[in-house]
């Protein structure tokens, strides 16, 4: 080779150029073409056809004929570096294919992508990454996992929590099933007045029956729609008509629901008047009934005066004052009788309260101001003898029914005021009052009471007095 590179002797300089050029060329393509008959791997090609799926299938084939030895694990960075044979990858490594050099390149994820790959996949068996090597067939069979989605063992304590819950808890279709064979049926209000009203107004029901059925039925009336329900489908009139009947609890629990549909509920005192439920109640009242069904009776009547200005019309032409008269003189009635009181307190507070209003706002509507105005309540108290009534109640022993005697003759002051004068009775009771509330109001502001109760009774004695001399 060396006689090859030496210049023949007597050659010009200008054609020896050439000549060597020549020769370097022959030399490099025989020394290529010697490697690639050793080694396919080290051939030149001139296309660029190795495509990735050859690459894959090499690598692939490569990592299938590793032993089962241990492998030395790779540690990447955060750049790329190139990964040799045999080499194992830690998990959570980024690992690409460089198809301009065929090369597998390594390096670690970012922290944050990672977190979210971690926090969405399965948790899986995953490879002990505290040592420094793997076989090959631990690399398989944590791959195998990872695609197969498999889950860890459930420990023990899983399953010991899994057993307690299905031992308190029983699976849905089991309770579906069950509420099947009950034959469970949900009811609207609706249906169930009709049906109330229906057992209550059958031949066949025994009193027993009827009674209970009245008595739920009072619960669902307390609501406004569903006592304008009632009349709707004809289970008012059913139960008006049962104050005709002949037993007392009848009267009684028939009262009682309709005291409670009737309380401030326009539509339902309307229809109630228009039924004759306000005769019905006046005739149990003025008749021999028992105590506890007057009681019912009565709370039915304030329901239905209150607030309805013609049913109060109604009232006064019935004779209403007359029945109530009676009915409070009547021995073993006080309770009765401070109820009345108080009924008669508000008719007249609400007539004084709805002539200012209409005064004020003008928001009254001039039929409803109208039928107020006729509603002559005052001078049917005093012609039916209510302030000397009123005033010989405030020997009842109750705190509580003096209290609202007292207000019922302040409200009648203007009416009953000569009446008043005239009664020796009551000026006794009113001093004999003054004198207790007195010493009662001085324990309270022993006590610490400023504004106490008794304090406030005595103020309404003197306020009465004063008025009366």
């Amino acid at each position: 080779m060396r006689s090859l590179a030496m210049p023949p002797q007597g050659l010009p300089l200008s054609r020896m150029a050439p000549l060597g050029m020549l020769l370097g060329l022959l030399i490099a393509s025989c020394f290529t073409f010697c490697l690639s008959r050793q080694n396919p791997e080290f051939a030149l090609t001139n296309t660029e056809k190795s495509s990735t799926k050859e690459t894959e299938r090499k690598e692939t084939t490569a990592e299938e004929e590793l032993d089962p030895e241990v492998l030395e694990v790779f540690h990447p960075t955060h750049e790329w570096e190139p990964l040799r044979p045999g080499q194992a990858v830690p998990a959570g490594s980024h690992v690409r294919l460089n198809l301009q050099t065929g090369a597998r390149e390594v390096k670690l994820q970012d922290e944050d992508k990672f977190r979210n790959n971690l926090k969405g996949s399965k948790k899986g068996k995953r490879l002990n990454i505290n040592t420094n090597t793997y076989t090959s067939q631990d690399l398989k069979s944590a791959l195998a996992k990872f695609k197969e989605g498999v889950e860890t063992e459930t420990s023990k304590e899983d399953k010991a929590r899994q057993a307690e819950v299905k031992r308190l808890f029983r699976p849905i279709e089991e309770l579906k099933k069950d509420f099947e064979e009950l034959n469970v049926v949900i009811e609207s209000d609706m249906q169930i007045m009709v049906r109330l009203i229906n057992k209550f107004n059958s031949s066949s029901s025994s009193l027993e029956e009827k009674i209970a059925a009245l008595f739920d039925l009072e619960y669902y009336v307390h609501q406004m729609d569903n006592a304008q329900d009632l009349f709707s489908f004809g289970g008012l009139q059913v139960v008006i008509n049962g104050l005709n009947s002949t037993e007392p609890l009848v009267k009684e629990y028939a009262a009682f629901v309709l005291g409670a549909a009737f309380s401030s509920n326009p539509k339902v005192q309307v229809e109630a008047i228009e039924g004759g439920a306000l005769q019905k109640l006046l005739v149990i009242l003025a008749t021999e009934q028992p105590l506890t069904a007057k009681k019912k009776v009565l709370f039915a009547l304030c329901s239905l005066l209150r607030h309805f200005p013609y049913a109060q019309q109604q009232f006064l032409k019935l004779g209403g004052l007359q029945v109530l008269r009676s009915l409070v003189q009547e021995k073993g009635t006080e309770v009765l009788a401070v109820r009345v009181v108080t009924l008669l307190y508000d008719l007249v507070t609400e007539k004084m309260f709805a002539e200012e209003e209409a005064k004020l706002t003008r928001e009254m509507s001039p039929e409803k101001l109208q039928q107020y105005r006729q509603v002559h309540l005052l001078p049917g108290l005093r012609e039916q003898g209510w302030c000397e009534i009123t005033a010989h109640l405030l020997a009842l022993p109750e705190h509580d029914a003096r209290e609202k005697v007292l207000q019922t003759l302040g409200t009648l002051l203007a009416t009953c005021r000569d009446r008043f004068r005239q009664d020796p009775q009551l000026s006794r009771m009113l001093a004999s009052l003054q004198a207790e509330y007195q010493a009662l109001a001085t324990l309270e502001l022993q006590d610490g009471e400023d504004e106490g109760y008794f304090r406030e009774l005595l103020g309404s004695i003197n306020s009465l007095l004063k008025e009366l001399r």
